[in-house]
């Protein structure tokens, strides 16, 4: 394929099971004249279990920018590019974007094929409202950075995060609020598919220790106002303040006793 017009063609991919490819992405992947993509063993893998032949050229974070300039020129040649990610789509926490930016700056035209997302896939199997929800990509690593995002208000929080580091973060979220609801997808469309569903309490008794596998966290809107916190804990609070505890130290104490939200006391009291 090789006509005037040549374009971009987002094509995302399994998450997990090869078999959730789409026909529309299959007939991109037979059709276009290159495939750009971030591991070529992986998208090979993918190709040869769905008998498609297509030549590979590879495109991650390391040469994204010169990589993208490269594939513009193709395409405004009249070649027809598709970009698939090691899995899901394409941008989402993956390359992508350099080369999407500079289509559009060069007036080529991008298509956007639908497909897997671990993201969307997370948030429906968890079970919290999908109402208002926003994915943060990668938790962040310092603590006090991950802290003020568990404690930012809104909607439903969905982020992937490392095995390693998920006891920690839970550790974390269930010191800010132990009654938080949160779920922890692993491995989501996999064999070994797993969706836990809990408080913040719960899931740090239930990933005590590192898990195995990709993971998904989703965690629940947080409690916002006075109401959250009871009137009982406030004083209790107040009076450990009183004592000499440290506010936030405080908090998390009553917290652990009551069940009541620590951010939410710790708000009360600091506002005071």
């Amino acid at each position: 394929m090789s006509d005037e017009g040549g374009h971009l063609v987002v094509c995302p991919t399994p998450i997990g099971n090869l078999a959730d490819v789409t026909l529309r992405v299959l007939d991109a992947l037979r059709t276009v004249d290159l495939v750009a993509c971030e591991d070529t063993r992986r998208t090979r893998k993918l190709l040869d279990r769905h008998d498609v032949s297509a030549k590979l050229v590879s495109y991650h974070e390391h040469n994204e920018k010169s990589r993208a300039a490269q594939l513009v020129e193709s395409m405004r040649g009249g070649q027809t590019v598709a970009l698939v990610s090691d899995s899901g789509m394409p941008l989402v926490s993956d390359p992508g974007y350099a080369l999407v930016r500079a289509c559009a700056a060069a007036g080529v035209r991008v298509e956007v094929l639908p497909g897997p997302s671990a993201a969307l896939t997370a948030l429906v199997a968890s079970g919290l409202p999908p109402d208002s929800w926003r994915f943060a990509g990668f938790l962040p690593r310092k603590k006090s950075e991950l802290r003020a995002l568990l404690e930012e208000p809104g909607g439903t929080l969905v982020a992937f995060e490392s095995p390693q580091r998920l006891p920690a973060t839970l550790a974390l979220l269930a010191e800010i609020d132990p009654r938080r609801e949160a779920a922890v997808a692993r491995e989501l469309t996999k064999t070994h598919e797993e969706v836990v569903r809990g408080s913040a309490r719960e899931l740090v008794d239930r990933f005590a220790s590192a898990p195995k596998g990709e993971i998904v966290l989703v965690v629940g809107p947080t409690e916002e106002g006075v109401e959250a916190a009871p009137l009982a804990a406030i004083a209790a609070v107040h009076r450990l303040v009183d004592a000499g505890a440290k506010p936030r130290e405080a908090a998390k104490v009553v917290a652990d006793l009551t069940g009541a939200s620590a951010n939410a006391l710790y708000k009360v009291v600091a506002a005071d």
